[in-house]
């Protein structure tokens, strides 16, 4: 009997993410306090958001992290003309030599491992071991010189596996929340397990799917396809999808948990190459998580940003902004529509 990829979690499986996410508040908040002296350089006078970037030294990316962050967490406020201030909060208790300062408690952690490695990431504005190729190799960033757990085979499928987790928890939701009526072809851009496909392909019987994707990755797409008894519907298609020709024929393209892993000319360059694959009337489906327009939360997303930010050349990024690429690669988006564990899918039909 096939597995059934439909079948949704009597659970919402959210707090446990957030749990697992929690350290990153530790690390950005010991990190603005004992590294960077957010908190102090405010008291004095506040700024514009980037005028204290360049004070930091802090490229655009880690600072939209850490600001979103301390925003999300009642510790900055930001105006309409983006000058950054200290809350009620903060200012009592984060300003050095304060009456009621904690900066000296929150700085029993700024020599541990975490917290290190997060201001070196936020200096440097890269991911954990990309520097030189490493015995262990970097799992998301595909750049010359830079070896990918995703190229060898068994890490290919631990990664893969893994994050298998959370799709086989939200896929179902995916599909249900976003029928694709008349959708005969879909292109699962970056793919993985498969698992949001074989969930759409299980929904809708008249669907064949491609999951385009590194050659290693799809063995396990492979191996799930036919578990689930939809092999014969599921093309795995090995490429690159920054450099390799993308496939033609697709009435739908998704994009799951995908463009939170790159930077933001990456993502308007993938969407402009997939822009030019789809003909006028197409559907383009962002699934993902997504910051409020205001870029001050939430927090739980904010977190997952700097996770995000730790592992990938990426980060968490907002409606407004997605919608912004989206526009300009000739789509009309539509209204967000939440599924599980902080996602939602942001449908787009191509216009032009």
């Amino acid at each position: 009997m096939s597995a059934r990829a439909l079948s949704r979690p009597s659970t919402d499986p959210s707090p446990i993410f957030e749990h697992f996410r929690g350290n990153f508040a530790t690390e950005l908040l010991t990190a603005a306090v004992a590294h960077f002296n957010v908190f102090g350089r405010l008291a004095e006078r506040p700024r514009a958001e980037a005028d204290l970037r360049a004070e930091l030294k802090l490229a655009d990316r880690p600072a939209v992290v850490l600001f979103t962050a301390l925003r999300a967490m009642g510790l900055l406020s930001r105006d309409a003309r983006g000058i950054l201030d200290l809350t009620d909060l903060s200012r009592e208790h984060l300003v050095p030599g304060g009456p009621f300062d904690v900066g000296g408690y929150l700085g029993l952690a700024a020599r541990s491992p975490g917290v290190l490695e997060m201001a070196d990431r936020l200096r440097s504005n890269h991911p954990a071991s990309s520097g030189p190729a490493t015995e262990e190799g970097v799992a998301f960033v595909y750049r010359e010189g830079i070896e990918s757990a995703m190229e060898r085979e068994e890490s290919a499928r631990s990664l893969t596996l893994s994050l298998a987790g959370r799709a086989r928890n939200v896929a179902p939701v995916l599909a249900d929340a976003c029928p694709l009526p008349g959708c005969r072809r879909l292109l699962d851009v970056g793919g993985g397990s498969g698992l949001y496909s074989i969930a759409f392909l299980q929904r809708h019987p008249e669907l064949t799917s491609i999951v385009w994707d590194r050659p290693e990755v799809l063995k396990v797409a492979r191996e799930l396809a036919e578990r689930h008894g939809v092999s014969d519907r599921l093309e795995c298609h090995p490429g690159d999808m920054f450099s390799d020709p993308v496939p033609h024929g697709a009435d739908a393209v998704l994009l799951s948990n995908i463009l939170h892993d790159w930077d933001v000319p990456e993502c308007v360059t993938l969407l402009g190459r997939l822009a030019e694959a789809l003909s006028p009337g197409r559907r383009l489906l962002i699934h993902d998580v997504f910051l409020d327009d205001a870029m001050d939360g939430p927090l739980p997303v904010a977190l997952y940003s700097a996770s995000l930010f730790s592992l990938t050349e990426g980060r968490a990024y907002s409606a407004a902004e997605y919608r912004s690429w989206l526009l300009d690669a000739g789509f009309d988006p539509g209204p967000i529509v939440p599924t599980l564990v902080h996602c939602g899918v942001l449908p787009a039909a191509r216009v032009s």
